[in-house]
Order: structure tokens, then sequence, then C-alpha cells
């Protein structure tokens, strides 16, 4: 392990991250705030940044092996957490450096669990920080290193495997800083039509930006306290539904839809399997609560389908307390916060493409055992999927229900009550952002302790890099030479 070259690569991201504190730095001025926060923030990531990458700048190399590539994507996304913590710390409305941490792992990992219990009070260059790190983290700051950053150079495809929420990372270019480019190309692209969209239809310039830089990366962190349902705007609950969806949806359908292929999200079957399953769930809730809680359909179809996206997108955004409804309803937005969205979009959650690979194989074991001697390969979109990814996806499926488990005894064990603590965990590792019981719809993670919060801050980092990237780290293999 080589791992000169590991810090010299966190110590860029490190100075990354300081410049892109200037935008926010720039709303406070802009609205006559305070910039004490930014101003000491980014010195600091430029002063840590270049001692770190000055030290180790002289190493060279024309590879990075699997195992480096993993530890800098662990180190870096654990090291944009701390330095993206600080304006929050060194602003009045943080008391403590757990929760200012807390904020921003959950920022970056664009879980959108909040510690704030007065968002509103919070100055526009905050709000800005809080969806702007959303927005880099939806993509990933390590792709966009490898798309800006040459010195990154000839082995970013393991950063790039490690950091990609994705089964199978998509590579669009023969060159993985073109491929990066072209993916926040895109990503630019949709979030900019999204904040045109919103500010059309009458929200104010300010909002449109934050929302729509949050609801890309299906972060979910909103500029006001009762989310996007304190507007009470259909037409902002259809743009946001849109965007989610297109958000939960494989980017790379996206680049062959601006190339002209419009029949591409067809072809592709986790793409048809993410939105029937969109369109099922959203039938059978509205179904649940029509007559009970919302008296009109057209209600009820607006406020399931609402959560829905956003629950199964795992952006987090809420129009309605889900915990208000019907038990099946709760049950079935409870099972969307482990499905998630498409492999290879900015979700989180299993994913579809895990799930349909788990029922096919399922279904070809029940099948072998009624005919023994047959050999059936399981196929998605006409390929054969290899037995080493069947492996992997099982691996992780087991994984992430086991960890879920642990994970959710753990936090009890802080003195979270039962129910709070299994939605707690689902949400964070799944990372979503409301949950079940104390950190509901309309609640949020202030009164978890502080013991509680650094757990949830381990989950939503899990969930974020897809679990193996992380939990590599407690492998003694990976630390043997």
């Amino acid at each position: 392990m080589r791992w000169s070259y590991i810090f010299k690569a966190v110590g860029i991201l490190i100075m990354v991250l300081g410049a892109a504190m200037l935008p926010s730095m720039g709303i406070s001025l802009y609205y006559n705030e305070k910039t004490f926060a930014f101003l000491i923030s980014t010195l600091i990531c430029f002063i840590c940044g270049g001692l770190v990458f000055g030290i180790f700048r002289k190493m060279k190399t024309d590879y990075i092996s699997p195992r480096e590539g993993m530890a800098v994507v662990g180190i870096g996304w654990t090291a944009m957490g701390l330095f993206g913590a600080l304006p929050f710390y060194l602003s009045p409305e943080f008391v403590s450096f757990t929760d200012a941490f807390y904020e921003s792992m959950s920022g970056f990992t664009t879980t959108g669990a909040s510690v704030i219990t007065n968002i509103e009070s919070l100055g526009k260059g905050i709000l800005f920080w809080r969806s702007f790190i959303q927005w880099l983290g939806g993509m990933g700051i390590i792709v966009l290193s490898l798309a800006i950053l040459p010195i990154l150079g000839i082995g970013g495809m393991q950063l790039y495997k490690a950091e990609v929420p994705s089964p199978v990372p998509d590579k669009l270019k023969p060159r993985i800083k073109d491929t990066a480019m072209l993916l926040w190309k895109v990503y630019l692209l949709i979030t900019l039509a999204q904040a045109i969209l919103l500010k059309l239809g009458g929200m104010g310039g300010f909002d449109a930006v934050c929302h729509a830089l949050t609801t890309l990366p299906t972060g979910g962190f909103s500029t006001q306290n009762a989310s996007v349902g304190q507007y009470n705007n259909l037409y902002f609950d259809f743009i946001i539904i849109f965007f989610m969806l297109m958000a939960g949806i494989n980017f790379s359908l996206h680049y062959q839809l601006l190339r002209g292929k419009p029949l591409a999200f067809w072809k592709d079957p986790e793409c048809r399997f993410f939105l029937g399953l969109v369109l099922v769930l959203t039938g059978l809730i509205s179904f649940n609560t029509y007559g009970s809680v919302y008296y009109s359909v057209g209600e009820a179809l607006r406020y399931a389908g609402f959560q829905v996206v956003s629950i199964v997108t795992t952006t987090g955004y809420g129009t309605a307390d889900y915990e208000k409804w019907p038990a099946m309803s709760q049950v079935l937005i409870f099972f969307c916060m482990f499905i998630g969205a498409s492999a290879g979009s900015t979700g989180g959650g299993m994913k579809c493409l895990r799930i349909m690979l788990c029922v096919k194989y399922c279904y070809r074991e029940l099948f072998s055992l009624i005919h023994p001697h047959s050999v059936i390969r399981i196929k998605i979109g006409g390929k054969s999927v290899s037995d080493d990814v069947m492996r992997s996806i099982l691996g992780f499926l087991a994984l992430f229900v086991m960890l879920f488990v642990i994970c959710s005894i753990l936090l009890a064990a802080t003195g979270v009550d039962l129910l709070t603590s299994i939605g707690a965990v689902a949400s964070a590792i799944g990372n979503i952002g409301p949950g079940f019981g104390n950190v509901g719809p309309t609640e949020n993670y202030a009164a978890i302790p502080a013991l509680g919060k650094w757990l949830l801050i381990w989950c939503m980092l899990l969930g974020r890099l897809e679990i193996y990237t992380l939990l590599i780290f407690l492998v003694p293999e990976f630390w043997r030479k």
C-alpha cells in the first residue's frame, strides 16, 4: 500500500473542498451576512490540504491498485465530511462538532438527515452550503476530481469503481477522465433545467437553486422547515417528482437520450422495473389512503406519488406525514427505504438492479429443484450475468441486511426506542433522510444521543460508498502486503 500517493490524493481533495466553499462565501457577501465561518474554513482547507500535498507531491505512480483506490475513497470521503463540517461548526447555529460533522456527512452522503431544529433561521450562505455539498456528493467529489485534475491520471478507474454507486460502473468513454466530465455535464444540465422550471413556477430564485441542487443528488435538504410541503404547490410537486425520477434513473441513459436515443429508457430492463415499481406502489398507497386520509382521488395520488418517489429515490423530501397513514402504507414506505433507485443513479438503497438479479437467482434455484440437470444462466437485458457479479450482489444484500440489524441494535443500546432505531438506521444506511418514530418526516435527528449520531454517521458513509469500500478497512488482509 503506497500511503504517500493516497495522502497526496486526499490533500488535493481537501484543497478542492476549500475552493468549493467560495460560492457560499459569495452568497453570504451578497446577502450582507458574516463570512467569518467560510473564510476561516477555506483557509484551513487550503493550508491543511496544501501541507499534505506538499509533503507527498513528489510521489508519482502509473497505476493505482484496487486497495489504494478504496483507501483514497474511504479516507477522502471521511476527510470531506470533517473539513466540510467547519463552516457549520464556526457558525452560531451549531453548538458541538458532533452536530456539525453529522450535518456535513449527511450532506455529502446525500442522506438529508438534519439536526437543525429551525432551518429557516439559518443564513443564506449556510443554507447554500448545505445544498451545495449534497450536489457535490451526489455524483461524487472524487469523480469531480477525476474530471478536473489530470494529476490523478491513469489509475482513475479504481477510484471510479469505488465511488460510483452502481454494481457495474458504466464506462461511457475510453478515458475515465472523459467519462467523469461527461457525467458532470449531464448532471449540471439537468440541475439548471430544474432550477429554471421552479423559478418560472413562482419559487424564489434562491430557493429554486437550492432545491435543484438537492433534488438531482437525491439529497433532500430543503430551505424550509416543512420541506417541500411548506409551499403546498401542485406545480412544484410535479416538477420535483419528475426530477427525482430523473435522478433515480441510470445517468448513462440520460446521456443516451441526449445523443438522440429516446427509447433508451424503455429498452433498459432496470429502468422499466424502477418506473413500474413506482407506479404500483403509488397505486397501492393511493388506494389505501383514499377515504381514510384523503377524500379525493387527486389528493391521494398527489401525496402518495410524491412520497413514494421521494423515498424510493432516497431523496427524502416531504409533503405529507406518512406516519399518519394506514399501517399498510407505512410498511410499503419502509420497504421503499431498502429498495432504492437504479444502479448508476445518485440514489442510495440496495438498487433495483440488485433486487432484480436476486429475484432471478431465487427463481433459478427453485427451477433447479424441479429440473436438477438443467443449466440456466441469469440474464439481464439479454446479457448473461457472471457468477462473480452474482456473488458480489448476494454478498452485498446479505451485508446490507446484517448491518441494518446490528446497527439498529447498537442504536437502541444508546437509549433510543425501537421504532426510532429501526427507522433511523434504515434511513441512514439507505441515505434517505426521514425515518420513523422520533425521526419521522416531521421531526429531525437533534434528539439522538451523541454516540448514536456517530453510529449513524458511519451508517451514512457505509450506504454512500456501497458498503464494500468502507467495510474492507475492517478486513485484516487489507492491511497486509
